[in-house]
This record gives structure tokens, C-alpha cells and sequence, in this order.
């Protein structure tokens, strides 16, 4: 069933074009990802699609009495209100009457108002509909509905937005950036809930795990053309990479037929004939196809990293406090060179304060803070660029100087390396309020990295960027030599980039973990059912003295050893049943024989190190 179709649309602003005849349909149960590079107009699309903008060329045509509901990227409310009043205040026809239904029990001594209330209730069989209202606040963990939105973070902002969104349960919902302001647990929560829910989907992401595990269908706006995938995020890319290289052959093939039809065309008499009208016309076509070219230009980063010292910055017995909230309590490390740091948490455990407390930008409540001489941070911060007005693109890098240094004594321009980062002669002479969201991020980071740190710090850098530039951004940040200590909720990124995390559990509580956020979720995955509380009981009251008895090495190891081990025994315990129960040919049996053995083996190192590490910590 059609739900909506785009024909053939087009919009611009002044002389620049964002997209021209774009058409595509959205059908029931669909889950589309619509994918474009910053600055191609992904949001002026889903305004469109959503009906609070219109195009200046085509039509959206929507089947009659569809449900459509639109999640921007920040959600606007009216800040005098409570989260109670926003969500009563909607169109639902059904919230009105529960809302009636919950005032009424709390004036029990009212029978009248109470059983006026209940048979609204059952005459609109909105019993049900009060059920999944309370599980999808619940989920969302807006508990106290009578807090007013001015108190709210943006993260708690977003909550709400979906809240409303999803309260509706419209026959279409359309998200711009959902992943955006969330914390870890929140996006994997939504992940789940969209995947498993019989829901129609139009949404912009960069997250591309969500994209992978939510979406059935994918549409690129890539060079002016669309382009359709029928699967998941990996469909996408192996198909994307697969038109690719076909486009270069045909272009190849192209140039080719045009260098010997423009030698035909040269040998050519001036009197034609007919026949040979048919192949000049024909000359032009490919001239045109010849000479077309694919704008895949790639932000091209580039620094004269810093000298780096043996000292960089170490932390010793940190705390920090907002009144009663605990945010550090007695933190210690010692960062080492190269360190690759991810940070993870709830929001509002206090991740964007420590990176204000590493850069010395946030007093701390006691401890201490060594910076080595030879650090220079680079920090991007979640607030992103600070615009002047009336400040144009080069006026924020020439503030840097008209010149920028790079690697072996080289340099360039500000002009020059704004082209780098995508943006062109023109472009850099736009005004900044004038860029988009994405555009301004890639600013911002082109800003932050010329400045040659050598100790990068990341505050969500990932939002607003579009996937291509994600990847380059990645590529760079892997071979960074310098140390990086970054906080998102983009899971793909993080998985990528970082060798260890520190874990913000709350109540100042920071663990150190070993691994990328993929080891860091199977590992908590692995342990038994323990209630949050206790597991931040046990971890509190542990002596200091038991942690210390390990090196920093020696932590790292021993977190891995527990996973590692349980992956070896569910290895052999496989292949102990597939002896058991004679499914193995001969041949089989030699191999799977040496293969148990040499698991044994492995198993039995393993076991013998990480007792010889527990004995140590409990010394």
C-alpha cells in the first residue's frame, strides 16, 4: 500500500540549487534511510515530505487520511509548559481522556467526575492505548511529567519529542537525526523498538549501526541522481561500491569511443553526408557522456602534529561535585602516549565535565591535574562553532593566519585548505549562519585540527556529519599519533577508533575497560544478573588498595582474560558435541581433534594467567 509519493521535485535558495527532480514513494512497513552528503538538502526534504515546507518545482502526494508525524533535530517546545501539559496538548483524541481518567483518581471522594471518566475510558477502549502511553514514558524514562521543559536537558528535549511521536502511532513517522542527544542505552533501546515494530520509517542518521539493524531500504542522493537499495547499510555499501566501478567503466569506455570518433570527426570532409549527420549527431552524445565526472571530492586532512613529551597529562585522586551530585570520586590515570580513549555513559554522569576538567576549562572539587609541557590540546566541543555575525567561511581560518603549516615544512592557504575540507571558492565567501548544520560541524573541525594538537579531544563529534565524511573523519583519527580521548554515542565510530573506555556508571563511579564499545557490551552481556545497585555497591566499597595491586597492562589483561576464556569453552564445547553426537566424518574427526586440543591448550594458558591475576589482586 503507497502511503506517499514525491514527483519530481526541486528546491533552491537564491542562485544555489539544493536537489532538481527528485521522486520516490514510501509504501507501508517500509523503513528508509535517506542518505546525502551535507549540504544536499536532506532536511529541506523531509520538511517536504512532511509538509511544512513545499517545493518550488513537483508535488508530495499523500494517500487521504494518512497519519504523518515529524521528529525534527531539535524539537521545539513551548518552555513555560510541564512535560505533562506538551503531551496533553497534542491532537490525540484518545490522551484528553486518559488525562481526564488520571485527574478523576485523584479525587477519589468525586464518584460522579471518577465514573464519568472510567465510561469515557471503555466507550473509546482506551485501556490498552494507556498502557503502551505509560511503557513508552516509562522507556523513555520521563518520570516526572510535572517537570517544565525549561528545566530540561537537550537530551531529555529529544525523550520528549519522541514521546510525542510515538505516542501518536502515526501510519508514517518521518526522523530527522533521532540518534541525536541520546545516550547508549537509549539509542540501543529505540534501535530495538523500531526494529521490531510494525512501523513505516522516512528518517536522515548518521548512525550507521542504526541504519543497519532498522532499515530495509536505502535512498542515496548522490551527484543530482537518486538512487535506490533494497536492503540493510552492508547492502548498501557492497551495491554502492559495485555502481561505482561500473560508472568507471563505462566512463573509460566513453573516453575511449570519443578519442576515436573525435579523429573520425577531424578527418571528416566539409561536405557531409547523410549517413555521416547521423554519426556527428551521435559524436556529441558521447562528448557528453565522455566528459561527464563524478564530484567525489574527499576532505583531505593533513597536520604538523606537535612534539609529544614522556609526561602528558596524568590525574590524581580527582573529585568533582554539582552540590549533591557526584560526578568524580577520587579518579586516578596516568595517561601514556598514542592512548586511544573512548568515554561512555548515561547522560548527565558527567562525561562533557571531565573533558572540561582534562582542558582545565572546569575547576575540580579536589585532586590534582598535571599537564606535560609539550601537550597541546585540540578540543571540539558539542556546542560546535561559535558564529559571528556576518563572519564569511575564510574569515575563520585566516584567523588562524593567511598561511597554515603541514607535515615536512610545507604550507598552504586558508583558501587552499578549506578546499580540502570540501569547501569550494565559492562556498568559502557564503556566511556561516548560512551553512548547514553539517557544513558547520565540518568547519568547525577543520578549525580545531589546524591548530596542530597533539592530544585531540572529541565531544560528539559525529553529529550532523554525513557518512562520507564520517569515514574519512575515521580514516584520519586511526592514523592520528597523538592521544585521543572522544565522547559519542555513535557505537560504528567508537568501535573503530578507541583501544579502551571509562565508563561513567553514575555516583562518581568511572571503570576502565579494555576494549572498543562491541567488547564493552558482549562483556556485560557475559556477566549474570545483578541489580545496577548492587554492582555500584560492590564496585564503591572495593578497596583501593586491591585495584592498585595491578599495572595498568596487567587491568587491561585482566578485564580481556574473562571474555576471552568464556569464548574458548563455548568453542569447545561445540565441537565436545559435534563428537558426541557423530556428525563428523573421518577426516572431520583428525581435524576437529587437533583443533579441540589446541583450544585446551589455549584455554588452560588463559585459566592459569587470570588466577595468577586474581591472586594478585586479592593479596
Amino acid at each position: 500500500m503507497n502511503y506517499l509519493t514525491v514527483e519530481n521535485i526541486a528546491k533552491s535558495y537564491g542562485e544555489k540549487i539544493l536537489f532538481q527532480d527528485i521522486s520516490f514513494g514510501i509504501n507501508k512497513d517500509q523503513k528508509i534511510a535517506f542518505v546525502a552528503k551535507n549540504g544536499s538538502g536532506k532536511t529541506s526534504i523531509l520538511n517536504i515530505v512532511a509538509g511544512f515546507d513545499t517545493p518550488d518545482v513537483g508535488q508530495v502526494v499523500s494517500r487521504k487520511g494518512i497519519q504523518i508525524s515529524y521528529l525534527a533535530q531539535d524539537s521545539k517546545f513551548d518552555e513555560t509548559k510541564s512535560i505533562e501539559e506538551i503531551i496533553f496538548s497534542t491532537e490525540n483524541t484518545i490522551l484528553p481522556i486518559i488525562h481526564q481518567y488520571e485527574k478523576a483518581l485523584e479525587n477519589p471522594n468525586d464518584q460522579e467526575a471518577y465514573q464519568k471518566a472510567f465510561d469515557l475510558m471503555d466507550r473509546h477502549n482506551a485501556w490498552d492505548f494507556e498502557t503502551q502511553y505509560k511503557q513508552i514514558l516509562s522507556r523513555l524514562k520521563l518520570h516526572n511529567l510535572k517537570q517544565k521543559v525549561n528545566t530540561l536537558s537537550g537530551g531529555q528535549k529529544k525523550r520528549l519529542g519522541l514521546a510525542l511521536v510515538l505516542i501518536n502511532k502515526p501510519d508514517l513517522l518521518i526522523l530527522d537525526e533521532p540518534t541525536n542527544h541520546l545516550d547508549l542505552e537509549m539509542i540501543e533501546w529505540l534501535e530495538s523498538f523500531f526494529a521490531k515494530e510494525k512501523i513505516t520509517l522516512f528518517m536522515v542518521t548518521h548512525d550507521r549501526y542504526f541504519l543497519e539493524r532498522v532499515c530495509n531500504e536505502i535512498i542515496e542522493l548522490d551527484n543530482g541522481k537518486l538512487y535506490k537499495y533494497k536492503g540493510n547499510y552492508s547492502y548498501y555499501l557492497q551495491n554502492k561500491e559495485e555502481r561505482l566501478a561500473l560508472e568507471a567503466t563505462n566512463l573509460s569506455k566513453a573516453k575511449s569511443l570519443f578519442k576515436k570518433e573525435l579523429d573520425w570527426m577531424r578527418r571528416q570532409p566539409k561536405a557531409r553526408t547523410t549517413k555521416s549527420k547521423s554519426r556527428i549527431d551521435d559524436f556529441f552524445e558521447i562528448k557528453k557522456k565522455a566528459h561527464q565526472r563524478r564530484q567525489e571530492h574527499q576532505v583531505q586532512l593533513e597536520i604538523n602534529m606537535e612534539r609529544l613529551g614522556s609526561k602528558i597529562v596524568e590525574l590524581h585522586k580527582l573529585k568533582k561535585s554539582f552540590d549533591d551530585k557526584i560526578i568524580l570520586d577520587g579518579f586516578d590515570y596516568v595517561f601514556k602516549k598514542g592512548e586511544r580513549i573512548g568515554i561512555i555513559g548515561k547522560n548527565g554522569t558527567g562525561k562533557t565535565s571531565f573533558l572540561n576538567i582534562l582542558t582545565q576549562k572546569e575547576p575540580i572539587s579536589g585532586g590534582k591535574v598535571i599537564i606535560g609541557e609539550t601537550v597541546k590540546f585540540g578540543y571540539y566541543t558539542q556546542s560546535g562553532i561559535q558564529i559571528k555575525e556576518g563572519q564569511k567561511v575564510i574569515e575563520v581560518i585566516q584567523e588562524f593566519g593567511e598561511y597554515i603549516p603541514l607535515t615536512k615544512g610545507r604550507k598552504i592557504s586558508a583558501g587552499q585548505l578549506l578546499e580540502r575540507f570540501l569547501f569550494d571558492r565559492k562556498k568559502q565567501h557564503d556566511f556561516v549562519e548560512k551553512l548547514s548544520g553539517g557544513e558547520q560541524k565540518r568547519l568547525y573541525l577543520c578549525a580545531v585540527l589546524i591548530q596542530n594538537p597533539n592530544f585531540l579531544i572529541l565531544d560528539e563529534p559525529t553529529n550532523d556529519l554525513d557518512v562520507v565524511t564520517l569515514n574519512v573523519l575515521e580514516n584520519f583519527l586511526l592514523d592520528y599519533p597523538g592521544n585521543l580521548v572522544v565522547v559519542s554515542h555513535d557505537r560504528y565510530f567508537m568501535d573503530k577508533i578507541v583501544d579502551s573506555l571509562f565508563v561513567f556508571r553514575g555516583e562518581g563511579l568511572v571503570e576502565n575497560f579494555p576494549g572498543n564499545y562491541s567488547d564493552f557490551r558482549e562483556y556485560e552481556n557475559s556477566q549474570p544478573p545483578q541489580s545496577k545497585d548492587t554492582k555500584k555497591v560492590t564496585e564503591k566499597n572495593k578497596p583501593t588498595s586491591q585495584k592498585g595491586k595491578l599495572s595498568y597492562q596487567e587491568k587491561r589483561e585482566y578485564g580481556l582474560l574473562e571474555t576471552t576464556i568464556e569464548k574458548l569453552q563455548k568453542k569447545k564445547q561445540t565441537i565436545e558435541s559435534q563428537f558426541e553426537n557423530n556428525e563428523l566424518t573421518v577426516d572431520q574427526i583428525s581435524e576437529k581433534s587437533l583443533e579441540l586440543q589446541e583450544i585446551i591448550d589455549n584455554l588452560e594458558e588463559k585459566e592459569e594467567r587470570w588466577l595468577e591475576l586474581s591472586m594478585k589482586l586479592e593479596e
